[in-house]
């Protein structure tokens, strides 16, 4: 037989073996909903009603994970993400060390944890995205709205930080870093390495130092003082700096030393003027070595997304553990290097009680855990959408938040075994050499892998944490755009046949709004857009969605609505009915609270974004937030003026009771509703859509503004 008429031969066996089992499963499927007492596999009709199937989309409109772990992988992938690696390390070493791990558990599980299993729960319940998963309560339909603006904002900067990973990552290909030594057509006059810089007191040391240049014999330098900036410098032509003889004058003419990995970011990738004249007033031209990385970075995140969570979610299977192999490595390598133990010590062996009555320090846990879970943006509702009805949403919760604190803290001990090694090396304290955010990733890392003996080997650990700095931002990436597309497709159902196309025009769109930031003052914008665009809007988000769900519709309602989906235990062997009390303590009291606590400390705390912005700047991240706020306004008010018919009363009865069309996606699951009253089973039957104003989509007809099944107390079930 030709190899041809083989292949073909394989591929029909395939298929019938395929055709098969799908046949099995939905004769299976029947006789459950038969009450058929099925023996062998799936014997017990608790267990099987429950069990998924991988073979096939449960949800073929919209399409689900395609691995039990997909989901797993995207939401642990989109939680820890680099605000685990350069902002949890520094923040325990600012609040008194292992003190800090005292709120943050305590914001972990009365703030993290119930907002991301309410929104894991929301999504997947539903099988709808951030911007119509609301039909509980059509009121808050402004609230997914203001979930997609911010997600897009942060998509767009956060891109941008990925190009800079790029962008490193080539440059550390080659045998000296070019970050490695002063002397480069970027450096300055005052670039000195790591520990090489002079400790002078006087000019007079200046003039008559004396070193050992090419000779075993004491020699004087000839280096040159100028009393002016209060520098000394090599000669008197004052190209290369050696060090400072008056601090008190080199301050005061705002002229200190900078690493050379330091003039390299700011000379070299962001390529800002060396007057200091680069800014946001001032942005320059587009570079176009930034433009490529920012290209490159699109490509990725287009081609991870191209087939929606069909492609993403085998991505992730990468992206999602490549970073713990690479923090494993460091931890390795960093706890044989000299000095590790001085940067643990300041981690968490720095311990100070007295910052557990200090204000801030609890607000600095609470918007950690926050931030770090990506709560309230939007995407833990679009990943949980593709979701099967039944995947136990409880169990994932826990897994990802769990493992997304312990990921922070294993973070902290590489980071700081590397700048207690840094501080060694160039005799500082680690206090001097610590730092957060940037600053941390593109200078002081880089500065110590410099120094890392062998420095034969020096690229090999920057291309390990550039590496992984990337796969950290792409999870991130990938979430963020999936909540966007996500959102815009299912307002626009037809539009998933194109889905690519949808995935590809958003990131056109979003890659030209990011060419600014391309810019020689990019990181001035990028600052501007971090600061406002996620900021205090998304505890508003997270406030509303916990008065929606437990004062609106009712967190009793939602009890049972997690009891059709989940069955009647979670977690393998827990009882929803013995875990509920918990979570409705925590979503009604104890998460809004925690909540507003932030958001007051924030709004009473305020102070502008900082020196060197004009008020204009503050203005445009002002709008960039009041976009998310006047979102959620003004879409309720556009529906109740347009979407709603009626008189004033029943417009407001329809906007703040469940429609119609709240429920599961799917008519099988929709049939398993007991707990409401005359719930609509399909309502895409022609029956119910004949009960529905053909004119307006978002009017019930008058029989729906007086069911009784939603006209209970929110909190009578």
């Amino acid at each position: 037989m030709e190899e041809g008429q083989i292949g073909v031969l394989n591929k029909k066996v395939d298929d019938l073996t395929s055709g098969v089992n799908r046949l099995s499963y939905q004769f299976d499927a029947y006789l459950r909903s038969q009450g058929t007492n099925l023996k062998g596999k799936g014997a017990l009709m608790g267990k099987d009603k429950y069990t998924q199937d991988f073979s096939e989309d449960e949800n073929e409109e919209r399409g689900n994970w395609s691995g039990r772990l997909d989901f797993l992988l995207a939401c642990l992938g989109y939680a820890v993400g680099l605000g685990n690696v350069w902002r949890f390390p520094y923040l325990c070493y600012k609040n008194g060390g292992a003190v800090f791990f005292i709120p943050y558990v305590i914001m972990l599980v009365f703030v993290g944890m119930p907002i991301f299993f309410m929104e894991l729960s929301l999504g997947q319940y539903t099988s709808q995205g951030p911007l119509t998963c609301w039909e509980m309560a059509p009121i808050f339909k402004g609230v997914g709205v203001g979930m997609v603006v911010v997600s897009g904002l942060v998509g767009i900067y956060y891109n941008m930080i990925i190009a800079w990973s790029f962008y490193y990552l080539f440059a550390s290909f080659q045998r000296l870093l070019p970050w490695q030594e002063c002397g480069q057509p970027w450096n300055t006059e005052y670039c000195i390495k790591p520990g090489q810089g002079l400790n002078l007191s006087s000019s007079a040391e200046c003039t008559g130092y004396e070193g050992y240049n090419e000779t075993t014999v004491p020699t004087p330098m000839g280096y040159y003082a100028n009393a002016s900036t209060g520098w000394c410098y090599e000669s008197a032509a004052q190209t290369q700096g050696v060090g400072i003889f008056d601090k008190v004058v080199a301050k005061a003419v705002g002229i200190s030393p900078m690493l050379p990995s330091e003039e390299y970011l700011k000379y070299s990738v962001w390529q800002q003027n060396k007057d200091g004249s680069s800014g946001i007033e001032n942005l320059g031209e587009i570079h176009w070595e930034l433009v490529l990385c920012l290209l490159l970075s699109w490509i990725v995140v287009c081609l991870a997304l191209v087939k929606g969570v069909k492609s993403s979610g085998k991505v992730v299977y990468f992206t999602a553990l490549f970073p713990y192999f690479v923090l494993v490595i460091l931890f390795v390598r960093g706890f044989t290097l000299e000095g590790y133990e001085k940067g643990i010590e300041f981690y968490i062996m720095n311990i100070q009680w007295e910052k557990l009555s200090d204000a801030q320090v609890w607000k600095d846990a609470a918007v950690q855990i926050f931030f770090s879970l990506s709560a309230s943006w939007g995407g833990l509702i679009a990943l949980a959408s593709y979701n099967r009805f039944h995947n136990d949403a409880l169990r994932d919760t826990l897994i990802v938040s769990i493992s997304n604190c312990l990921t922070s803290f294993f973070a902290g001990f590489v980071i700081f075994a590397f700048l207690g090694f840094l501080a060694q090396a160039t005799d500082q304290d680690v206090s001097d050499v610590v730092d957060s955010g940037v600053g941390l990733a593109f200078i002081v890392y880089p500065a110590a892998v410099t120094l890392i003996p062998p420095a034969a080997i020096s690229p090999l650990w920057a291309v390990l944490f550039f590496g992984m700095l990337i796969t950290l931002g792409l999870d991130s990436e990938f979430a963020l755009m999936e909540t966007v597309t996500t959102a815009f497709m299912d307002q626009f159902p037809k539009l998933r046949k194109h889905k690519g196309l949808v995935i590809l025009g958003f990131s056109a769109i979003f890659f030209l709004l990011g060419l600014t930031m391309c810019t020689s003052g990019g990181e001035a914008m990028l600052t501007v857009i971090d600061t406002y665009a996620g900021g205090w809007n998304v505890l508003v988000i997270a406030f509303l969605e916990c008065i929606c769900i437990s004062y609106v519709y009712g967190v009793f309602r939602f009890k049972n609505d997690i009891r059709v989906m989940l069955g009647p235990t979670v977690c393998c062997c827990t009882p929803w009915s013995i875990c509920f009390p918990w979570w409705m303590l925590c979503w009604s009291f104890f998460t809004p609270a925690g909540v507003l606590f932030v958001l007051v400390f924030s709004w009473v705390g305020y102070t502008p974004i900082g020196a060197g912005y004009p008020i204009w700047a503050d203005g445009m991240g002002w709008a960039m937030t009041l976009t998310v706020i006047v979102s959620i306004v003004f879409t309720p008010i556009f529906y109740f003026i347009f979407g709603v018919q009626g008189s004033m009363g029943e417009r407001f009865h329809y906007m703040t009771n469940p429609t119609p069309y709240w429920g599961p996606a799917l008519v099988k699951h929709r049939a398993d509703v007991k707990h409401l009253p005359d719930f609509v089973q399909d309502p895409h039957s022609e029956a119910s859509l004949g009960a529905t104003n053909a004119q307006n989509e978002f009017k019930v007809n008058e029989a729906g503004y007086n069911n009784q099944a939603y006209q209970q107390q929110s909190l009578a079930y």
